[in-house]
């Protein structure tokens, strides 16, 4: 007499197909959970370079402008010791004379002093000439007096420039400080 013995079992069942699928599916799942919004936020580093580069260049056009007693076009500019020398002082963190705009060209109308900057807007950003156009893109200027922050006796001696861009929901911001180093600069 011979025993049989049983056949041996080729492949998988039904329940371990079932099982098999329930895990691999978890962990493809839980894959494409991670990897959606890595894809989705992919254009977000030059998105962030494009808006650097937006606040760079205003803040450095505002930090270039003369930081001095008077409005420059002011006919004491260049010898005045204090606001009180001056016809039209800039003791203030917005432009002086209310006139002056960023891209004008006559005398005392174009901004021309670090505080001028100050409350300056403007909402599709675009070069002197209006070209280039960067739809979406704004920026915000604000402007502080921030001496005796840094320890200075006279508040009015240094000026905090922070320059704001928004587009799309998404800010970035630079601040830059500018000093009064001597009466006349």
């Amino acid at each position: 007499m011979s025993i049989k013995r049983p056949a041996r079992q080729c492949g998988i069942t039904l329940v371990e197909q079932i099982i098999f699928i329930v895990i691999v599916s978890v962990g493809v799942i839980g894959l494409v959970s991670v990897m959606n919004p890595l894809i989705r936020n992919s254009a977000d580093p030059m998105l962030t370079k494009q808006m650097a580069a937006v606040a760079e260049a205003v803040l450095n056009e505002a930090l270039h402008q003369p930081f001095t007693w008077c409005d420059p076009e002011d006919a004491t500019a260049g010898t005045a010791l204090s606001y009180a020398d001056c016809a039209n002082p800039q003791n203030t963190t917005t432009r002086v004379p209310v006139s002056e705009a960023r891209y004008d060209t006559g005398p005392g109308t174009a901004f021309d002093n670090v505080a001028d900057y100050g409350g300056f807007n403007m909402a599709n950003v675009d070069d002197a000439s209006g070209n280039n156009p960067m739809a979406g893109f704004a920026v915000n200027v604000a402007v502080a007096q921030v001496g005796a922050a840094l320890g200075l006796a006279d508040n009015t001696a240094a000026l905090s420039v922070t320059v704001t861009v928004t587009r799309a929901g998404t800010t970035f911001s630079l601040t830059g400080y500018r000093f009064r180093y001597a009466p006349r600069s």
